[in-house]
């Protein structure tokens, strides 16, 4: 068995070692693979057909005419002529069409942009035209829609899509502070894994509003990851050790680019910090209060005593007041939590009692797999569901019982939350 290197990757290729001794393993597809797989073999499509017939395919599943002028937008030539092997540097969204959206776009908009740029650009119609027949920009919108149409992959693409997100001035220039940084932090809040997001409001905003809007920029917790930006591991398990090389030069980049985009956002947040007017005329404001009890204190009236007496008394009422009340929400709270265990604890002992009710449905030589999976389901319920199936077994004939518990496991089953495979007795 010989070795053959890809086109243009010769130059520069340097061996470092021995090559080990080839072995040859079947490769067998699962699943929708499988079936991609049977569908090529049957029909003796090759690839690239298959993918277009897939693109075809897709195209017919949208027939909705919302939003005509989705996918209307024009590819600059540089896009066109960008090589597919390349793709992931290409503007993935204006790939689609949709550079007014970006991140915003829905699936059902992306697909319908995708329809149009697969019956502009498809290599058939082209053919037709009498443009050159080649597929090069097809395929990038092929991997533009298998990107946007996974959630995963569009948010490691979404990670790095900033380009085209709004700037902050230059230094020392004069602009409308609220205009600027609005649209700036209403973008950048888009990568927060907390939500909602404290908006950066207006000159009316009060002092506390500006303290937690600050305070919650300062603890930014981003969901930016770089996954996108990786290279490629070559699938090759014929060099391990340049595999591994490859692994961990991504996740080293990956927290290169991690750190210094958080770097990026802290100058941000304090730039604006610096150059919000609200801070300036808090501290004004500050500063006055400041100097007017230092009068009042040189002064030493009786009135200001008898004042700041007063104001004090008012903040220990309310001081005292707001610790009745958190001791007395604290007390209910406790309350409810004790009561919310106890009717778990009674529904729990319904649900196993309904089985030994209904004589575990005539069938008690497989009462012990019965209770185990009783446990089994139990152990997987919420406390929401737990209610909802014991309020279904109550009063219910034995058949009923069975059915609810059949039902439950399944729908437990199609959520993810249970393999199915270790249930013993109530299998669909």
């Amino acid at each position: 068995m010989s070795i053959v290197l890809p086109a243009g990757s010769v130059d520069g290729f340097k061996a470092v070692g021995k090559y080990s001794a080839p072995n040859r393993r079947p490769i067998e597809p699962v699943g929708r693979y499988f079936l991609a797989h049977a569908s090529r073999t049957l029909r003796g499509h090759t690839w690239s057909e298959f993918e277009k017939l897939e693109a075809e395919r897709n195209v017919k599943e949208i027939e909705t005419n919302e939003d005509e002028d989705l996918g209307d937008e024009e590819q600059s030539e540089e896009l066109l002529e960008h090589d597919p092997r390349e793709w992931k540097t290409a503007d993935l969204y204006a790939v689609l069409g949709l550079s007014h959206l970006r991140y915003k776009a829905n699936e059902d908009q992306i697909r319908r942009a995708h329809r149009k740029q697969v019956l502009k650009h498809h290599p058939d119609k082209k053919s037709a035209s009498g443009g050159l027949e080649h597929d090069s920009f097809f395929k990038i919108i092929q991997k533009a829609f298998e990107v946007m149409l996974d959630p995963t992959k569009r948010k490691q693409y979404d990670s790095i899509d900033t380009e085209k997100d709004p700037k902050p001035p230059s230094p020392k220039s004069k602009y409308d502070f609220f205009e600027v940084w609005g649209p700036i932090f209403e973008s950048e809040s888009r990568f927060s894994t907390k939500q909602p997001v404290p908006q950066l409001g207006g000159l009316d905003a009060t002092k506390e509003e500006v303290d937690a809007f600050y305070n919650f920029w300062g603890k930014f917790d981003s969901w930016k990851t770089f996954e996108f930006k990786d290279e490629d591991v070559p699938d090759d398990t014929a060099n391990r050790d340049h595999k591994r090389y490859i692994e961990r030069k991504n996740i080293a980049s990956r927290k290169k680019f991690k750190q210094e985009d958080n770097k990026r956002l802290i100058d941000l947040v304090e730039r604006a910090h610096n150059e919000d007017p609200r801070i300036k005329l808090f501290k004004e404001q500050a500063k006055k209060e400041k100097a007017a009890k230092k009068l009042d204190k040189e002064a030493g009236s009786r009135k200001a005593a008898e004042e700041a007496a007063a104001k004090k008394a008012a903040e220990e009422a309310a001081a005292q007041k707001a610790a009745e009340e958190a001791a007395s929400a604290k007390a209910n709270s406790k309350k409810a939590k004790e009561a919310a265990k106890a009717a778990k604890k009674k529904n729990k002992r319904n649900v196993r009692a309904s089985v030994k009710d209904a004589d575990y449905f005539g069938d008690a030589s497989k009462s012990a797999d019965i209770d185990a999976d009783v446990e089994l389901l139990l152990e997987k319920f919420t406390d929401v569901q737990l209610g909802e199936v014991a309020s279904k077994l109550k009063d219910a004939d034995a058949s009923s019982v069975k059915a609810t518990f059949i039902e439950t496991a399944k729908e437990l089953g199609n959520g993810g939350s249970l393999d199915a495979s270790h249930l013993k007795y109530f299998t669909a």
